[in-house]
């Protein structure tokens, strides 16, 4: 797995349980106790299956 900071994986999977939970298939096979649009989006970051980039801008503190 890419390394992303905490805020970044926050971002990324609720995008991506977003999309699930709007009709988006799956990009793993989703094992059956699994049920949760968050769940399958956890376990498809863990599996680096989540098409989503992270652009950083370098210099920038907040």
């Amino acid at each position: 797995m890419k390394k992303y900071t905490k805020f970044e994986k926050a971002r990324i999977v609720g995008a991506r349980a977003l999309q699930i939970s709007m009709g988006a298939p799956s990009l793993i096979k989703i094992p059956k106790d699994v049920i949760s649009a968050l769940d399958i989006a956890m376990l498809e970051l863990k599996e680096d299956a989540i098409p989503i980039t992270v652009k950083r801008v370098e210099g920038l503190s907040g």
